[in-house]
């Protein structure tokens, strides 16, 4: 059992985190048209990443959120290396049966994409993270949104170019025309989004207070 309601809020918070960190690894190779501009479909779960960061931010501060990052990053890693192993394991050969080629084409992708993503998450979770708690100190419990938004403002900047530098530009799979016009693309949905869910991160602020000092 936990010791404290908080303790249940960071483990709730944590898997949530987690979960969709991974997930947009493994759905991340696939990309899609936004306009004239590439995307990665793997930009869907990092919405609730960034509510979640904030939340985390906001309760246990700046410790929360470094162990939590290092410990995602890590399991990021270990996703890798499984997906390394199962890459390289012969498939059984049959009718509708997953060849080796068609796993490749799914996963193989995600392996490049995974190292970009590792180097872009700790990077921009560091900013991220030190820019809220400027913010904070200088407003205190006032204007949860200027912190909240704030923050991803600066942080994606450096997630949406680092990720696909790594993952597409530097692999020959992006020309550097194509790179910066998705990588901008990317930064504008992704901050969109972040601006769109401002109301949701109030939400988990009101759910989080009730919780902690119920009976």
């Amino acid at each position: 059992m936990f010791k404290s309601k908080k303790d249940t809020v960071y483990v709730v918070l944590a898997g949530i985190f987690i979960t969709n960190a991974i997930v947009a690894e493994l759905i991340g190779g696939k990309l899609i048209h936004v306009g004239s501009a590439v995307m990665s479909i793997g930009i869907l779960p990092w919405p609730v990443v960034f509510i979640s960061t904030d939340l985390i931010n906001e309760y246990f501060g700046e410790k929360g959120v470094k162990k939590l990052s290092l410990i995602t990053a890590a399991l990021i890693a270990y996703c890798f290396v499984l997906l390394y192993a199962a890459l390289k394991i012969p498939a059984v050969q049959g009718q509708n049966l997953i060849t080796d080629s068609q796993f490749t084409a799914v996963f193989g992708q995600s392996m490049w994409i995974i190292v970009g993503s590792i180097t872009a998450f700790l990077v921009s979770q560091l900013i991220d993270v030190t820019i809220f708690h400027f913010v904070k100190n200088r407003t205190g419990n006032k204007m949860i949104w200027l912190r909240s938004t704030g923050s991803t403002v600066i942080s994606q900047l450096f997630d949406s170019f680092i990720v696909l530098g790594i993952a597409f530009w530097m692999t020959g799979k992006m020309t550097t025309e194509v790179y910066i016009l998705s990588a901008f693309t990317g930064y504008f949905v992704k901050l969109t989004i972040a601006i769109l869910l401002t109301p949701l991160i109030y939400l988990g602020h009101y759910i989080i207070e009730k919780y902690i000092h119920s009976n």
